[in-house]
């Protein structure tokens, strides 16, 4: 790769890059989601290429026995074992999107930008494997149907049994870059991102293999998708409907991101004590005084007095609305979580 030739699209040079331009300082045209059908895709992708991975190593030895070998082939055909990926395979990420409604998303999914995508496909691929994307793409009502079913048999063996894990990083990740915008703004938040990612003149930068581009983000506005799975590096979705998406790697994921909760409130418990440290793992959605305590199995008095500790260490934020009183885990909480992991 020569720096003192152009880059030319669809070929690696060191100066491709996607630029995402934004209003100056307007903090609402970045907003953070989340993406299970990206990170299943990511996981067909570690899966096909092992020695690429080598922070799923941990995960790979719980799942490779249990893949249904028809399914994981022809999400495998799809989905391919790097560049692009077709679009149809995910919707819009969002803070609150679950893995139910990403699959619901895709057996609903327009039949002709699905096309489209296969069609991509097509040209990227070949042997017996373009055949049968010639194939999907000539009946794409079947190939939807089959799609979505193969993801929902891979899902349920491969990333449900450690979504909470997964989950937790990911959450944990937006909770420190959200605090970052508040603190630095959108330029000390972007340039913390990843190496790839830059920020200069209004412009979220993306140093990419094989395309460069330019995307007016002003009226749409950018999210930001952390990944697990996808650990080497950046992706982007820029093409219309989509909105302009950065796929960029969670902080803090290691090769023991998918052992079990036991483990991991055991870890904490090391540092926090096991009640506390219990407290906090299922402070991710809100829970009253009352239900803590039922949960931890203590008394209200004991669950109130050690939500005190944890409130008075920044680990956990409480709200009164009316008679109750709800507790969370605030940044500072979820970063320690995703680091026990």
């Amino acid at each position: 790769m020569d720096r003192n030739t152009a880059p030319i699209e669809g070929r690696e040079h060191p100066d491709h890059r996607v630029e995402f331009h934004l209003s100056p300082g307007d903090m609402e045209a970045v907003r953070f989601g989340v993406s299970p059908g990206h990170e299943l895709a990511h996981a067909v992708r570690a899966l096909l290429r092992l020695a690429a991975h080598p922070l799923q190593w941990g995960w790979l030895r719980v799942v490779r026995e249990r893949l249904p070998r028809d399914g994981f082939a022809l999400l495998a055909a799809v989905i391919g074992d790097d560049g692009y990926l077709p679009d149809f395979l995910t919707t819009t990420p969002r803070w609150d999107l679950t893995p139910e409604a990403e699959l619901a998303a895709l057996r609903t999914t327009a039949l002709e930008p699905m096309r489209v995508d296969l069609g991509k496909m097509v040209q990227r691929s070949a042997g017996p494997r373009r055949e049968a994307l010639r194939d999907m793409r000539d009946d794409p009502a079947r190939a939807r149907a089959r799609i979505a079913d193969a993801w929902s048999e891979l899902w349920e063996v491969a990333l449900d049994p450690v979504w909470p894990q997964l989950e937790r990083l990911l959450r944990a990740d937006i909770a420190v870059r959200a605090r970052a915008i508040a603190t630095s703004g959108i330029a000390g938040m972007a340039s913390d991102l990843h190496r790839q990612v830059s920020w200069g003149d209004g412009a979220v930068r993306v140093s990419l293999r094989r395309h460069s581009e330019r995307v007016d983000c002003r009226g749409s506005g950018l999210v930001l998708v952390p990944s697990v799975m996808s650990s080497w590096g950046c992706m982007v979705l820029t093409e219309p409907p989509a909105q302009p998406t950065l796929f960029y790697p969670a902080r803090g994921v290691t090769a023991g991101w998918a052992r079990d909760t036991t483990e991991v409130e055991s870890a904490l418990g090391a540092l926090l004590g096991p009640a506390r440290a219990g407290i906090l793992l299922r402070a991710g959605a809100e829970r009253t005084t009352s239900q803590v305590a039922v949960e931890a199995g203590i008394a209200v008095s004991t669950a109130s007095h050690h939500l005190t500790v944890l409130r008075e260490s920044g680990l956990i934020a409480s709200e009164r609305r009316g008679s109750r009183m709800l507790h969370l885990r605030t940044p500072l909480g979820e970063a320690v979580v995703g680091a026990a992991l």
